[in-house]
């Protein structure tokens, strides 16, 4: 991968290597309930101990403020060894002699869990004498945690500017996949965007318009550009104090020909509620007292038109109402679509956020993407075109 330092840059063996995760599992009465996090950093932290190096693991976990047993990352710890299939020592501090005196224990391919960063507030401060206190610890800083990229934290972007500072593979598929996505895809570049309010996403949608081709606007967020130009959308959720700039939007995507895709139709129903009764609409044709709760059937075959003219997809975000059904339809039939695509061969899909990757495992096709990143807001900044600090930190200089 050009352009950042990886652990194909650097020799580990005998070295303490400070490697900066994300440990922020769902936990359910003490104890892990998913491990999809854990599995996905095994590989980096199994290459760096077959190699030889000291493994000094850190990561936050939760918001506490200050040291909170409930918060505390050593049943995590233990969920990570069974995941590893390695023992996996514990340290009840991040800092200072208890730390010190735990890595100094280490041999050569051992594995060591720090105590959560954030129950010392110099973490989230970034404080040059937290991450100088962190430093001791170390030889090198490996970052493996891009969900926390996108923040200026001690463990997270200070050691990257005290010590020599690596991508984990982690990091490094997830940059590979986002470089692919939009800093250098293939065209014709086509981005999904959905959700409930444009408020959320304003940002994004104008990076957008000036580096894919065409850009598809669903959800909720569509019906205030049906809105802006006239549309009425009945009952439905619009945020009509942005129509000024909805426009802006759809002015700045003409202007750099980038087709702006809304829905034609779309499935109403009086109540925001599973199997309420609903029918397709044409836009001139929505009821006072209906609420448009997922695209039609005619918006939907021309999404997939533009997914066939598409070689780059990037999603972010439902069409529709996709956690009830049936207004499920429209984001699992495009869902569907794109992953046959890309099962072809004939399409690079890249996909985040949290509500888009539960609404492609609902559609069944998660794994068929090319790539979906679980980093909620660091998917979203860099989609924005916003440095991310954890990043920046690890570019060749």
């Amino acid at each position: 991968m050009s352009g950042f330092r990886t652990l194909d840059d650097v020799d580990v063996k005998g070295k303490r290597v400070l490697l900066r995760v994300d440990l922020n599992v769902p936990m359910d009465n003490g104890r892990v309930s998913d491990t999809t996090r854990l599995q996905r950093i095994a590989k980096t932290i199994i290459e760096l101990s077959e190699a030889g190096g000291r493994v000094v693991i850190l990561a936050h976990f939760g918001r506490p403020k200050g040291p909170d047993p409930k918060e505390s990352l050593k049943p995590v710890a233990t969920a990570l060894g069974y995941v590893l299939l390695r023992h996996v020592e514990f340290a009840p501090d991040c800092v200072g002699e208890i730390a010190e005196r735990a890595v100094a224990g280490l041999k050569n391919g051992e594995i060591l869990c720090l105590e959560n960063t954030r129950f010392h507030p110099g973490e989230e401060k970034n404080d040059p004498a937290f991450v100088a206190q962190l430093a001791k610890l170390g030889d090198i800083w490996v970052n493996d945690a891009f969900s926390c990229a996108h923040r200026a934290h001690a463990s997270t972007e200070g050691l990257g500017r005290v010590l020599p500072g690596y991508a984990g593979r982690t990091m490094e598929a997830e940059l590979d996949a986002l470089g692919k996505a939009l800093e250098q895809p293939v065209h014709p570049v086509i981005a999904i965007v959905g959700g409930s309010k444009v408020s959320t996403k304003i940002d994004l949608l104008e990076n957008l318009v000036s580096k894919v081709d065409a850009l598809v606007i669903g959800g909720g967020m569509a019906n205030t550009f049906l809105h802006a130009q006239g549309v009425d959308v009945g009952n439905s959720l619009c945020e009509k104090d942005l129509a000024t700039t909805a426009l802006r939007i759809l002015v700045k995507a003409n202007s750099t020909n980038c087709a702006i895709i809304l829905p034609i139709d779309a499935v109403v129903a009086e109540k925001f509620e599973a199997n309420a009764p609903s029918h397709a609409y044409g836009l001139d044709a929505i009821p006072a007292n209906g609420m448009i709760l997922d695209v039609g059937p005619q918006s939907i075959k021309r999404i997939d038109a533009a997914i066939d003219d598409a070689a780059t997809l990037v999603w972010n975000g439902p069409l529709g109402a996709f956690e009830m059904s049936p207004f499920d339809r429209g984001t699992v039939q495009a869902a569907k679509y794109a992953a046959a695509r890309t099962r072809a061969g004939k399409l690079v899909s890249v996909a985040g956020g949290g509500d888009t990757v539960a609404a492609l495992n609902h559609a069944g096709v998660g794994k068929d993407f090319t790539y979906v990143s679980t980093a909620g807001g660091a998917f979203l900044e860099w989609m924005e075109g916003k440095p991310l600090p954890g990043v920046e930190v690890l570019r060749v200089r």
